[in-house]
């Protein structure tokens, strides 16, 4: 017998028996590139057809096609971003424009935090209010910007 002859190589790549032909793939392009499903991702293509009783193929092989053809991305038609400009707020005297925030401070007890909220004047950079609590909610806030702005108006008479 002697040694094993090598087998020579395939040229190419063999096609499946089952892929799809190439009248099938631009049926399935059509339907997907079609009114009714231009917007729709290929499991709704694919479940909506099924209950129509209609099998193009799978939900695979249609992202596979989509890539192939370059359909993928959004398929929602949307409006372009437009670039949107970031909101400056400038003050030109003192008590035109607060601003306010919440810190977190460490107590000795490990993982117990106080909140310290604190309202401060933009132009002056003046603490208007400051308040500290164990917990952290909004109606703190809003009863602390309130009360900074009660006393302004106090202040003001």
């Amino acid at each position: 017998m002697g040694p094993a002859q090598p087998v020579p190589a395939q040229a190419g790549r063999s096609s499946q028996p089952r892929a799809l032909s190439e009248e099938e793939r631009s049926k399935v392009t059509e339907v997907l590139t079609s009114d009714e499903y231009a917007d729709k991702p290929p499991a709704q293509v694919y479940y909506s057809l099924l209950q129509q009783g209609i099998y193009l193929c799978s939900i695979s092989t249609m992202h596979r096609l989509m890539r192939e053809e370059e359909l993928n991305g959004e398929r929602r038609q949307q409006r372009p971003a437009s670039p949107q400009p970031i909101p400056r707020l400038q003050a030109t005297r003192s008590n035109q424009v607060w601003t306010w925030d919440i810190a977190k401070l460490p107590t000795k007890k490990r993982g117990e935090y106080l909140s310290l909220y604190v309202v401060m004047d933009l132009f002056s950079r003046y603490i208007v209010a400051w308040m500290l609590s164990r917990k952290e909610n909004s109606a703190l806030s809003s009863q602390l910007i309130e009360e900074a702005y009660m006393r302004l108006r106090h202040l003001a008479r």
